[in-house]
């Protein structure tokens, strides 16, 4: 039988690259979206038979949207082997002009959505014995962002701080938990939410002089899914070129 990935905020952007990859990879998709609707076109055009693909409404800031999200995955297909944590909002508001409800929204949605991802789905891999959690951190969770807000930087520093927290948790149970930290990557949002001259000055900022292949990312995604990937944990894998360096 196909092992089983679930992937936030995939009917767009990363995450919508991330769940293709994966499904071309030969693994059964859950595809949730905050919108129903939109993770019902999104699986569509995947698989219109609906037979390896499983749209589900997730909004990521309520546990209970976790629970029924893994009960309907447990009903169709017995078990989840993967999940990545990617559902995320990406506001560049100046840091002085954030207001208090602003910062919650992004915190919870960012950081406490990828908190309820590992610890729900974590759970059940770890009673299973076997797991991969993937959580899409970002560069400006490390350097404190270029282009992003500054409550985006901290809820992407957050996850890679509970990256490490899970991995030690879980690692005894065959689950292994790891971040990507991408840098500037070319997509529509990134180029719709920086100005052009604020974005031609950050791609003079990246030794590459360019931005990043989203494609890539999935790719990674894709490896540190494998059951091979069994040693690899409690990491944040770097795909910024070159612009931070540990």
């Amino acid at each position: 039988m196909s092992q089983v990935a679930l992937v936030t905020g995939a009917a767009q952007g990363l995450g919508n690259i991330i769940a293709r990859r994966l499904h071309a990879a030969g693994y059964k998709l859950v595809l949730t979206d905050v919108s129903e609707d939109m993770a019902r076109a999104a699986a569509g055009q995947l698989d219109a038979s609906g037979d390896t693909v499983l749209p589900l409404a997730l909004d990521v800031m309520q546990k209970a949207a976790f629970e029924a999200a893994l009960a309907a995955v447990q009903q169709r297909w017995g078990g989840l082997h993967v999940v990545v944590n990617n559902a995320a909002i990406t506001p560049t508001t100046p840091v002085m002009q954030i207001t208090p409800e602003e910062f919650d929204k992004v915190l919870a949605i960012n950081l406490r959505g990828t908190f309820l991802g590992c610890q729900v789905f974590g759970a059940a891999m770890g009673q299973a014995g076997y797991g991969r959690l993937i959580n899409v951190a970002s560069l400006a969770g490390q350097n404190g962002g270029t282009a992003s807000g500054a409550h985006y930087a901290a809820s992407k520093g957050g996850i890679l701080t509970l990256t490490k927290i899970f991995a030690r948790e879980l690692a005894a149970s065959g689950v292994t938990v790891n971040a990507i930290a991408p840098g500037p990557m070319e997509l529509p949002s990134v180029r719709a939410a920086v100005p052009p001259e604020r974005l031609e000055k950050l791609i003079e900022m990246i030794p590459v002089k360019r931005l990043g292949n989203p494609e890539f990312v999935a790719s990674l995604v894709v490896q540190l899914a494998s059951v091979e990937a069994d040693f690899a944990t409690g990491a944040a894998w770097d795909v910024n070129g070159g612009i931070f360096m540990r």
